[in-house]
């Protein structure tokens, strides 16, 4: 499986442009569809929902060309029903554009069939197709009674009365029965069954087809009246909102991150119900601004957010955000009211209780509801996304978390947001990381563990790592050839680095890792494929704020490749080996310069060649030469570059 790994992030700032509406773009697309003129539709979602949307019209014989590489497009209506009467349509996971052709082609008098990926056959369609029966729609079940795939067959539809539709499992019923009604022409009311959620969503319904020309009577949100002899008629052009759900992860990354992060695209004049998104964060203590066509967000004065306590029905999708913008909460956080998550793309509640427990928090799941509690502290956690954008979209809020955080199936977010990541690490600052590299006795290590108490970042001596795998591997009477043990100890080695010491767990083993045996058995867990795997992802757990500095063979080729300064030490071999024999001297060790000299000479041969981690000055690596320098200028050397 594909996945991106988000490193830990300081913070979150500036400004993100939103990608149009979802469930604006595949409405309008419809309206346009079934109207009489042509449409120029601005801003058009680019997404595989909108793809889906886009081949099924074309199936059924409209016509739509777009404006070069720009999301600009131009429908020539039908003015009426589809003229194409037969047809087997594909629509992927798109319940805005499964539900309305459901009703729409119910209602176009040919025969047609619809299917969709394994996930889509798993959520709901029976209210739907009950309302549209009623009215002598001929929909039968290909697979299991209420759910997709559907066969449609020419019918004699009885138009005029009451249809009656339940209104607690989806507002997408709603709106396909009111979207679909005009091609019938004579006046019909729709009954809500129950609770009508999501009810901010018919609102962008009814304000699109009024837009249209149908403006549908409406009793509170139980009773919908759409006129007699009413069609649709372009209004010739029609900006697509930016996508007020997408908005959603960036006002809480500047809630969460500091701040000010302005979203573009939608504000106060929107016409989709989740701008109330801002309303919520706001309750949570963020710093909330609003213009007619942005919102920007800034941390609560206090730096943390609330806990809360809130009924989330009128926002569905973005409420998703709140779940794990929980993490970052003073508190036990309570989401109410979003049974309807449970037939979306996933079971959301499921699954975002599953990942939301990875990252360390206390999660108790409902029927309709999540308590989340955070951890004093978010573990690194590869994050599963069942093939849902919006966990994965969620998700990379949690690494402002200081937490590492891998991202499976990224490419989910194409549904709605293809360059959604793109856009979050611009908006984002990664914790930093200085890589030193070079080869032996070239001082990187001594360097590297005074810059970090010079900028008070933390010290990663990745070198040490590996007499440290082998020196628990001889206490736990581990074989050194025993990979996949060896790999156990090596993921969970308790190591840490501070004023030139070397650690395990409280114990300073320095010295201990020095000696002849744990230098033998570095040299052998070295070269484990296991060993190696287990100590690249527990490197990187190194990286924290306020920052590292990391010195090794591969810290910034693998490793760190996104450190924002790298640098290679280096020094003539004769210059090294001088060191090396002042160093021994001073421990009061026996020493041979020539052969220090040659062991140098040769291990720098080694290093070059080997094919694992080879010792080479990376092209964006900084070339510092310390032949002539003594450990305060390179020291000063490094800093003043970082600096700059």
């Amino acid at each position: 499986m594909e996945f991106l790994d988000l490193p830990p992030l300081l913070g979150a700032s500036g400004c993100v442009r939103l990608p149009g509406s979802k469930s604006i773009s595949n409405r309008t697309l419809l309206l346009a569809a079934l109207a009489e003129g042509e449409t120029d539709i601005r801003d058009l979602l680019a997404s595989d929902d909108v793809e889906r949307m886009l081949e099924a019209l074309q199936a059924l014989g409209v016509e739509w060309s777009r404006d070069g590489e720009s999301d600009n497009y131009r429908v020539r209506g039908v003015g009426g029903p589809f003229p194409v009467k037969a047809a087997d349509l594909f629509l992927g996971n798109a319940g805005t554009a499964f539900r309305p052709l459901t009703a729409a082609l119910a209602l176009s008098g040919g025969e047609y069939r619809l299917s969709g990926v394994a996930r889509m056959h798993e959520r709901p369609i029976g209210d739907l197709v009950d309302g549209l029966r009623e009215i002598g729609a001929d929909i039968t079940y290909v697979g299991n009674e209420g759910f997709p795939p559907l066969h449609i067959r020419p019918a004699a539809i009885r138009p005029g009365g009451v249809v009656r539709v339940r209104g607690d499992v989806s507002s997408q019923f709603l709106t396909a029965l009111l979207m679909a009604l005009p091609l019938t022409g004579v006046e019909t009311t729709v009954e809500v069954v129950g609770e009508l959620i999501s009810k901010p969503y018919i609102g962008i319904t009814l304000d699109l087809m009024a837009r249209f020309g149908v403006v549908v009577a409406r009793e509170g949100w139980q009773r919908f009246t759409v006129p007699g002899n009413a069609r649709y008629r372009s209004p010739g052009v029609v900006f697509v909102e930016g996508d007020a759900s997408s908005a959603s992860y960036f006002l809480a990354a500047g809630a969460i991150g500091g701040g000010p992060l302005r979203v573009e695209g939608v504000g106060r004049s929107s016409i989709q119900g989740d701008v109330r998104f801002a309303e919520a964060l706001e309750q949570l203590g963020a710093r909330i601004e609003m213009g007619d066509n942005w919102i920007e967000a800034r941390a609560p004065d206090g730096g943390r957010l609330k806990a809360f306590d809130l009924d989330l029905n009128h926002i569905p999708d973005a409420a998703m955000t709140l779940a794990v913008a929980a993490l970052f909460a003073d508190g036990p956080c309570r989401l109410r009211n979003i049974a309807s998550w449970r037939v979306k793309e996933t079971d959301r509640i499921a699954a975002m209780a599953n990942e939301l427990r990875k990252v360390g928090a206390t999660v108790e799941e409902g029927p309709d509801y999540l308590c989340v509690t955070a951890p004093a502290r978010l573990v690194p956690a590869a994050i599963d996304t069942y093939d849902d954008h919006r966990m994965a979209m969620c998700f990379s809020l949690a690494a402002l978390g200081d937490c590492r955080v891998r991202i499976n199936d990224p490419k989910c977010v194409n549904k709605t947001f293809p360059t959604y990541f793109e856009r979050f690490a611009e908006v984002t600052r990664p914790v930093p990381v200085i890589a030193i590299d070079g080869p032996s006795a070239s001082g990187k290590g001594t360097v590297a563990a005074r810059v970090a108490e010079a900028l008070g970042y933390h010290c990663l001596d990745s070198g040490s790592l590996y007499r440290l795998v082998a020196l628990a591997a001889m206490r736990a009477g581990v074989s050194f050839d025993d990979e996949p043990d060896v790999a156990v100890l090596a993921g969970s080695l308790p190591a840490r680095f501070a004023e030139g010491r070397v650690f395990l767990g409280d114990e300073d083993v320095t010295e201990a890792i020095r000696t002849e045996e744990a230098s033998v058995g570095a040299s052998k867990v070295a070269v484990l494929a296991e060993v190696r795997a287990a100590l690249l992802d527990r490197q990187r757990e190194y990286r924290h704020a306020p920052g590292l500095v990391a010195e090794g063979r591969d810290i910034g080729s693998v490793i760190f490749p996104d450190a924002g300064t790298k640098f290679f030490l280096t020094a003539t071999a004769q210059a090294r080996a001088e060191r090396r024999y002042k160093q021994l001297i001073e421990k009061g060790m026996a020493a041979n310069m020539e052969s220090l000299l040659k062991d140098l000479q040769d291990r720098d041969a080694r290093d070059a060649a080997r094919p694992v981690a080879p010792l080479q000055k990376l092209p964006d690596a900084v070339l510092l030469d310390t032949t002539e320098m003594d450990v305060e200028q390179a020291v000063g050397f490094v800093l003043d570059r970082v600096r700059s």
